[in-house]
């Protein structure tokens, strides 16, 4: 989808800031842009203009992920600034900063995987049955996917810990697969011990035992 605004201000950076943020375009270099006019100052400010440039904005599948995210933070009156970033294996990550954005964290994540889930919708959605390429999206919400993360190593250190101390195989709470794959990870680093998943998909289980005690 192509967007297009004529935008007018005292110099053509301040235009070209004008129609990034009228377009809702991540930054200015994801805008195309002609200089109408060139601003003129005049002589003692008479017969000075301002400067206008016509400006067009194309939405790629991850703008797609970006507006809906920022359209959601509008609805429920969150003030917070979203920003848009590549991220590992070519997926596109999206952070959300700001105080008061804490709330779409929620407990362990759900909240934050919720919308996470529904911006990858958004830019994956077809259009007339076309498929374009898929984007892998991922949103973050003040860093809470990096601290979480290293929540759940220290976790599978210490459950790790436990299984070769007592000689006993620990089962963990429920969690989502990018927390699972977290865990496994981390477990994959340590000698002595492996894990297992178990149970269905809305309640999967990692079970972390002593090699050779398959469950």
């Amino acid at each position: 989808m192509k967007k297009e605004v004529i935008v007018s201000a005292k110099s053509v950076e301040e235009a070209v800031a004008k129609a990034v943020a009228e377009l809702g375009a991540p930054s200015a270099d994801k805008i195309e842009y002609t200089v109408v006019e060139e601003a003129k100052k005049g002589f003692l400010g008479i017969g000075a203009t301002d400067a206008k440039i016509s400006a067009s904005y194309t939405v790629g599948n991850e703008e797609k992920a970006f507006e809906f995210v920022k359209k959601v933070l509008e609805d429920m009156n969150i003030e917070a600034e979203v920003t848009m970033a590549d991220g590992e294996a070519g997926e596109k990550r999206i952070t959300v900063t700001g105080e008061s954005a804490a709330i779409l964290i929620g407990h362990h994540g759900e909240t934050l995987d919720s919308l996470q889930y529904l911006a990858s919708l958004a830019a994956n959605k077809r259009i007339d049955g076309k498929k374009d390429e898929y984007v892998r999206i991922t949103v973050d919400v003040e860093g809470y996917r990096a601290k979480r993360e290293e929540t759940l190593r220290a976790l599978a250190r210490r459950m790790a810990a436990k299984v070769q101390k007592y000689k006993k195989s620990v089962m963990l709470e429920p969690m989502n697969p990018y927390e699972r794959r977290i865990i496994h990870s981390e477990i994959q680093n340590i000698a002595g011990v492996s894990t297992n998943s178990i149970g269905s998909e809305n309640n999967r289980k990692i079970v972390i035992f002593l090699d050779g005690d398959a469950e």
